[in-house]
């Protein structure tokens, strides 16, 4: 027998926006995938018509192409077992529903909406703790099981509404074995007799992706935490089906909590922190007011995608060394599930944000010349490739997004007007300003521009002018930038060019003379 190829699918609803532990999912599936030369496939679970949001679809494609998730087979990519959205593949989904119960394991329920809330009020009011339609309760039940067999012909005939459930059996053990968690087990009295087929036709989700698994051949199914408890009713599925054999395997990743870990992470968390939580800016529709509503993106907020990666990677896997630092392909040669927790992963901003200093440092000047000529043009400025590349060479150490360059740097295209104060108030006086204009006639004529050239220029000035040089350091700074801090300011001169530092400093010393 072959050993069967790793097939691997990343299944979100298309109900919004794709949350980042979505993200992580599907990370985790791509790694894996990669890891063991399988391939990764897209599918769209559309079931849910009703919480269908116009655009979520194009969302999740575009959220994985920033993110460098490669899609093999699937939704956006196609594929010998397409469609790859459920909504196109309702036809097939009645067969498999049909076969349950010619095999006994369905069953057809005709409860209407109100026979279903009294019989959960009647169980409530008998103090049980969790109301359920299940091995007891359907005895109660208008469904096939109870019902004469001509009448159910005669409802089905009818054209009556009705649902298709599962028959969970009363007392068994449903046993299989995550591949985080290792054994779980569940009695059935626990699972309830779920809906597999709506009254509209469709399946619910735990038909559809038993089928759609099982005939896109997929191998292993990882998945968020919340899905456990669904566990063992699919086991009972693949079981009743007869696919127990290529049943794949199960990985349920760990939870992501909010940042002080008292709770599952939400959008909400991330609003009342300051922080996205969504990979790419998202414009929707508030569901009470019915305002257009921005929910802010990791790309737009002005993080780097491999930077985003490498701190999702590390939100529940850990490669058993020291290392922090992965490119996609290192994830990807050092991945493996095993070494997944089972524990609740913290979701800490200020580690995302290192990540990003690192990944952005690591850039060459050359890569980040653009960010920067990108504002300038927004603020119609003309900057050359040149330029911005010596400005980001001296600012990259100082920032945390591209977008810093030009708040940081606007000074090297715009003289200030504004200087800062308690530098002002502490460090300028007559001597200062005497000195500065001595520095600003002398920089026309500098033997040599280069940083060490300049320094050694303005000591010299400065031993001229009976000071020492840094009584007048921090003055010329803030005559020349505005700012109190900054990149190595000669550095900074020799960008700005000997001709503008003069005009710069001629300028401070007459404002703040006349001031």
């Amino acid at each position: 027998m072959t050993e069967r190829e790793v097939r691997v699918r990343f299944a979100p609803s298309p109900t919004g926006p794709l949350h980042i532990g979505g993200v992580r999912t599907a990370l985790y599936n791509y790694l894996l995938a990669r890891k063991l030369g399988g391939k990764m496939l897209l599918r769209i679970e559309d079931t849910d018509q009703n919480r269908f949001v116009p655009g979520a679809e194009e969302y999740i494609l575009e959220a994985l192409a920033w993110c460098g998730i490669v899609i093999d087979e699937g939704q956006g990519v196609g594929g010998p077992h397409g469609p790859y959205k459920q909504s196109e593949r309702k036809p097939m989904y009645k067969q498999y529903a049909d076969q349950l119960i010619a095999d006994g394991h369905a069953y057809y329920a005709f409860d209407t909406a109100e026979e279903l809330d009294a019989m959960r009020a009647r169980l409530q009011a008998a103090k049980v703790p969790n109301p359920q339609y299940n091995s007891i309760t359907r005895a109660q039940m208008r469904n096939s099981l109870t019902l004469p067999e001509d009448e159910v012909k005669a409802l089905l005939d009818g054209g009556a509404q009705y649902v298709i459930r599962l028959k969970v059996p009363r007392k068994e053990e449903v046993r299989f074995q995550d591949l985080i968690r290792g054994w779980v087990v569940v009695h059935s009295s626990a699972i309830d007799d779920k809906v597999l087929m709506k009254s509209d036709g469709m399946p619910t989700y735990h038909l559809a992706n038993i089928v759609d698994d099982h005939l896109m051949e997929i191998s292993h199914v990882i998945r968020g935490e919340e899905w456990l408890p669904s566990a063992p009713l699919h086991v009972l599925l693949y079981r009743y089906l007869g696919w127990e054999k290529t049943m794949p395997q199960f990985a349920h990743l760990p939870l992501l909590l909010k940042p002080d870990g008292t709770g599952k992470l939400s959008k909400r968390d991330g609003d009342r922190l300051g922080f996205p939580v969504f990979p790419l800016e998202w414009h929707g529709t508030d569901a009470d007011t019915g305002e257009a509503t921005i929910s802010r993106g990791y790309r737009e907020d002005g993080y780097l995608p491999e930077a985003l990666v490498n701190f999702l990677a590390f939100l529940g896997w850990n490669p058993g060394t020291q290392q922090e630092i992965f490119s996609m392909d290192e994830l990807i040669q050092a991945f493996s599930i095993e070494r997944v927790s089972k524990s609740p992963a913290k979701f800490d901003q200020n580690k995302v944000k290192w990540f990003n200093e690192h990944y952005l440092r690591a850039k060459s000047n050359a890569e980040l010349a653009p960010y920067l000529l990108d504002a300038l043009h927004e603020h119609a400025i003309v900057g050359s490739q040149e330029k911005a590349e010596q400005i980001v060479g001296v600012m990259k150490e100082r920032v945390s997004f591209p977008k810093d360059f030009w708040q940081e740097a606007k000074y090297f295209f715009q003289a200030p007007t504004e200087y800062d104060e308690a530098v002002v108030s502490k460090k300028w006086n007559a001597p200062v300003a005497t000195a500065l204009t001595a520095y600003a006639e002398a920089l026309p004529g500098a033997p040599e521009v280069s940083a060490e050239g300049l320094k050694t220029l303005f000591n010299d000035t400065m031993a001229a002018q009976g000071l020492k040089p840094g009584q007048v350091l921090q003055a010329l700074r803030v005559a020349v930038t505005g700012a109190a801090a900054g990149p190595d300011l000669f550095e900074t001169l020799v960008i700005l060019g000997v001709s503008e530092v003069a005009e710069r400093l001629r300028g401070a010393v007459a404002t703040l003379h006349t001031a």
